[in-house]
């Protein structure tokens, strides 16, 4: 766990996608570079810098995922930016936990939505990945803003919410985070897999960019894109290939995929579009100079 012990690196600026507008590559752009994309992106794409690495749950491989600790390390690491899952508590405060039950990431059993806040705050939510991290607290969705912050990073809030939650998830989350985050800097990214959540983000904060969330694509996912007003799309690295990166670019929106942990697999995915990654090791990506 060196890496804990070491003095913050300064944050690299994020990099511009291509986006609405977008200049043509250079002459010497090396053959098979992807094109830019078209000037027909919708959503307020064009004013979205995205990085070509994000930390997923902070840096899920190198400590407990979806919490402060996590979001520092992976700062630690090189990443710019970090994505972070977030639902509610039974009494309503938007926390990080990615599962819709405590028992994987936490030392309680049960599902999240049973438990205050106050009471998800006495759980250890970092004993079960390494004792070093025994205590570590369930992250309040506030302080985790306040963190990043602090720390300089873009975020992109994942809007998970537990069965039957999506709405209030949503709009409860994002009125905080609106509250919380500077005009002045740039917005966060907003992305769910449930489109009842990323309705309500248009209405809480309709200037705020809205990533479309696909694991298994279904046939109508542009259409489904487009009524979601989406500005970027986040797709599964596993599930895709050259062609459907360039489908999703043909959109006119930046994509985004995850979880590449390999610097090999992340070069190859960068090579066909992709303007950014999801990893669980932002360390061994930036070493890699993807």
């Amino acid at each position: 766990m060196r890496f804990l012990h070491r003095v913050l690196p300064a944050l690299s600026k994020p990099r511009a996608p291509g986006q609405t507008g977008a200049a043509p590559p250079p002459a010497d752009a090396p053959p098979g570079a992807p094109a830019p994309l078209p000037a027909s992106a919708p959503g307020p794409s064009a004013e979205l810098a995205l990085p070509r690495i994000i930390g997923h749950r902070g840096a899920a491989k190198h400590a407990p995922e979806n919490t402060l600790v996590s979001i520092r390390v992976a700062a630690a690491q090189g990443a710019s930016w970090v994505e972070v899952d977030v639902k509610l508590s039974a009494d309503g405060v938007p926390i990080l936990m990615h599962d819709d039950r405590l028992d994987r990431t936490t030392d309680a059993k049960g599902p999240v939505s049973a438990r205050s806040f106050e009471e998800l705050r006495k759980l250890d939510a970092g004993g079960w990945f390494h004792p070093a991290f025994k205590g570590e607290r369930v992250a309040a969705l506030s302080e985790t803003l306040e963190l990043c912050l602090e720390l300089g990073l873009g975020i992109n809030l994942e809007i998970k919410p537990c069965p039957g939650r999506a709405e209030e998830t949503a709009g409860i989350a994002l009125s905080m985070a609106l509250g919380i985050w500077p005009q002045d800097r740039p917005p966060p990214l907003v992305s769910s897999f449930d489109p009842l959540a990323l309705s309500m983000a248009r209405q809480v904060v309709p200037a705020w960019p809205i990533g479309y969330l696909v694991d298994r694509r279904p046939a109508d996912w542009a259409a489904q894109a487009d009524a979601l007003g989406a500005a970027t799309i986040h797709v599964n690295a596993r599930r895709e290939t050259a062609q459907t990166i360039a489908e999703y670019r043909a959109t006119g929106r930046p994509v985004l995929a995850y979880t590449v942990n390999n610097p090999a697999a992340a070069k190859e995915v960068l090579g066909w579009g992709v303007t950014g990654v999801f990893t669980d090791t932002p360390e061994a990506l930036v070493k890699a100079r993807v």
